[in-house]
């Protein structure tokens, strides 16, 4: 269903990615685990082209999209069959919730603002914000805006949804709640590619977890593997550091 090989991207004389891909069947959740810098939110924008990667190829169902050769309007039409969830949200603050996720439905899709209305105020009740609607970005909590983010990114009905870090920016309380959200996403059969170190979320949910370290894939298996039996001594030591970061935090 989506198919990213060789992807590849530098910032000037620093490679960040060095080659990378994988396939996600339709419906499966991939995570991506890994230290800060390895590259991970990097690789999760050369995806649908925030970044532009310098070399590879995305397929997503059947539509390709190759780094060397692309256009601006296939990048347009990549970017319509994939959404985002970004870490700091990235809401308009003076939009209200209703407002934010009606507007990827009338801008990008055209579609009449009674109709963006209503599949806003299903995607929004489906997040728990129905009480929310005409609330602004400051009027929410860190959760509540995250939850904004993930029926945005619901309402424009996507093939895939990338997920950068969405509890990064959250205090600890907040976190279980978007994560509530993200698990009734994933049980809808939504595909789901997401950047997170919230290992309890990769066990319980995930298909396949990728360990990225220095721009390169170094481990990859299911999350019963590689997060309780890994094999490279680097995701051990990776694993061993975040998990007694969230003991000592309890």
């Amino acid at each position: 269903m989506i198919d990213i090989r060789n992807i590849k991207k530098s910032f000037k004389d620093h490679e960040v990615l060095k080659g990378l891909g994988f396939h996600v069947n339709r419906g499966d959740v991939v995570v991506i685990i890994g230290p800060s810098g390895s590259g991970k939110s990097t690789f999760l924008r050369c995806i649908n082209y925030l970044e532009r990667p310098d070399e590879g190829r995305v397929t997503i169902e059947d539509y390709s999209v190759d780094a060397e050769t692309a256009d601006r309007k296939q990048v347009a039409e990549l970017r319509r069959k994939t959404a985002m969830v970004f870490q700091n949200y990235n809401l308009f603050q003076n939009k209200t919730a209703l407002e934010n996720v009606m507007e990827g439905l009338v801008s990008v899709q055209k579609m009449e603002k009674d109709k963006a209305r209503e599949i806003s105020e299903q995607y929004l009740d489906k997040v728990g914000l129905r009480d929310r609607l005409d609330y602004y970005p400051y009027q929410l909590s860190g959760g509540q805006k995250q939850r904004v983010g993930i029926a945005r990114a619901l309402a424009i009905n996507p093939k895939v949804i990338l997920f950068d870090e969405p509890t990064s920016s959250l205090d600890p309380e907040l976190v279980g709640e978007v994560l509530s959200v993200m698990k009734d996403v994933a049980r809808d059969g939504m595909t789901m590619i997401v950047v997170t170190h919230e290992i309890s979320f990769a066990r319980e949910v995930a298909g396949h977890v990728y360990f990225m370290d220095e721009g390169l894939i170094v481990e990859d298996g299911k999350p019963e593997d590689i997060l309780t039996n890994p094999q490279c001594e680097r995701t051990k030591q990776f694993l061993s550091r975040v998990t007694k970061n969230v003991s000592l935090k309890h």
